[in-house]
């Protein structure tokens, strides 16, 4: 296999067991910002590392990244609630006006293979601002196009200037913090990109309802506008090359004024397209197989269809159909404190249990039962109850179903990613682009199939139809995870090994 993903990684860490060549000097420093050396992965000796700066600092960045990656589902969604009134005003079909949506979806999903190699170069720093200035203008184009073609074409361009963040957010993460409480802060970034889907409609029907639907792009642009000043001087460079380069230059140019390029490392074509090679690993393929099937039933299909369903059967205006998403919103939230503050407890419980070793990546699937179990639960219950409502007669019971799946799905997303990091921490940025890629494509096609089943199958027994699908994709894959995900890995990491020789 070509040396295309080491090539620009193979600087960028120690390992932990490189402590033993540590200088007396470095070692100093370790001991007086960390107070021990026994630190994975390894800092440098420079105020300008990531892994050396104050807690304060690290987690202020990460909210701006993750705060970003919301947005890109947030811009998405936004729109939901208003697809009658766009349809109205553009003299489009309401299933026209959903592509709006769909079309976005999937350029999320593939545009981080462009960004990428561009953010691993250049620095994800320069690359989020450009993010932002881009999808503020098409933000503003699109509230001011009068045509549907134009609209589509405006809306495609901000999701792909939006799209970075989502995915290469699990790098940073990486990037700024110690493995012993990687998945904590991974489970903010996975937990903001959860929110933006229901937490935009919610807001954004209110919007829609009391001043005009168009209104939701300029406040759109309005955040984006925030979210630049804020990075400009509160979002440092994660970017740290720590073997082979010199740092010459005071921290504060290193981090917040160095618009040039980081690594000198060739651009190399295939690169653009490398991280589709994680699908030959199976403990990155089977995690995010396994995700995208969780998130498609446990946030795409609550998502599209709140909508649909409860506009059709209790006649709802945009600002009620936002209301309905409290729900997910909730659930999210309980979920990842399982996700992501537990799934670290549990790890450092298996090291006690185990000693002074760090027990296998492994160890953390067991959480992830629990999250394929709740969506299980929660979708059963939020199509069964929503069929078996009385027209015209609201209840709670199926905003309680969305609330459970929403909780397992966010277990599952800080799990499964997480777990696949840990396994190749190395390629973060590259696990973070084709789970992302994965995730989008399949909840793109969901939707497109979802009132067929509705129809041909039966709402509340579509029921059975995404449990069997959640079983036999998530579940079992996971199960023959835990068992052989070990032995597999090994002869992963061995190949990872030869590849970066080459």
């Amino acid at each position: 296999m070509e040396n295309v993903e080491h090539q620009p990684t193979h600087a960028t860490y120690f390992e932990k067991d490189e402590v033993v060549t540590l200088s007396p000097e470095h070692r100093e420093y370790l001991l007086k910002r960390h107070g021990t050396v026994e630190l994975d992965p390894l800092p440098t000796a420079s105020d300008a590392d990531p892994y050396n700066w104050p807690a304060w600092k690290k987690v202020t960045n990460l909210l701006l990244v993750a705060f970003h990656a919301l947005m890109s589902t947030f811009i998405a969604a936004s729109i939901i609630p208003a697809y009658e009134l766009i349809a109205e005003d553009l003299n489009v079909s309401l299933q026209r006006a959903s592509y709006l949506t769909s079309l976005q979806i999937a350029i999320i999903g593939g545009g981080p293979l462009f960004w990428r190699p561009i953010s691993t170069r250049f620095g994800r720093r320069p690359i989020f601002l450009i993010s932002l200035i881009g999808t503020a203008l098409f933000n503003i184009a699109c509230a001011r196009t009068e045509s549907y073609g134009a609209m589509a074409t405006c809306r495609a361009f901000a999701a792909f200037f939006i799209c970075p963040a989502s995915a290469i957010g699990s790098a940073v993460v990486v990037e700024t913090f110690f493995k012993k409480e990687r998945a904590k802060y991974m489970g903010i970034w996975t937990l903001m990109i959860t929110l933006g889907v229901p937490l935009a409609p919610f807001i954004m029907g209110f919007v829609a309802h009391h001043i005009g639907y168009r209104w939701i792009y300029w406040i759109l642009a309005m955040i984006n506008g925030v979210q630049l000043l804020l990075y400009l001087f509160l979002g440092p460079e994660t970017r740290y090359l720590r073997k082979g380069v010199a740092h010459n230059e005071p921290p504060i140019r290193e981090e917040y004024f160095k618009f040039r390029r980081i690594d000198s490392t060739p651009f190399v074509l295939k690169e653009f397209i490398s991280p589709l090679r994680m699908a030959k690993y199976p403990c990155v393929l089977i995690p995010a197989l396994a995700y995208a099937m969780v998130f498609l039933f446990g946030s795409v299909l609550l998502t599209v269809e709140i909508p649909q369903l409860f506009a059709h059967k209790f006649h709802f205006n945009p600002q009620q159909l936002g209301y309905q998403f409290v729900g997910i919103i909730i659930g999210s939230l309980i979920g990842e404190q399982i996700g992501g503050y537990a799934s670290d407890k549990w790890m450092n419980r298996g090291s006690k249990n185990d000693g002074a070793a760090r027990p296998a990546p492994e160890y953390r699937l067991w959480l992830s039962y629990a999250g394929y179990l709740l969506t299980i639960c929660g979708v059963i219950v939020f199509l069964v109850r929503i069929e078996q409502a009385p027209e015209g007669h609201w209840n709670v019971t199926p905003i309680v179903g969305a609330a459970i799946a929403a909780a397992g799905n966010q277990v599952v997303t800080t799990v499964l990613i997480t777990y696949a990091v840990d396994c190749y921490h190395e390629e973060a940025a590259s696990i973070g682009v084709f789970i992302t890629f994965v995730r989008q494509v399949w909840g793109f096609i969901g939707p497109f199939w979802f009132p067929p089943m509705f129809e041909q199958v039966g709402v509340a027994k579509s029921a059975g139809v995404t449990s069997a699908l959640l079983v036999a994709v998530s579940l079992i894959p996971t199960i023959f995870l835990q068992w052989k995900g070990q032995k597999i890995r090994g002869g992963g990491r061995q190949m990872v090994a030869e590849t970066t020789a080459t």
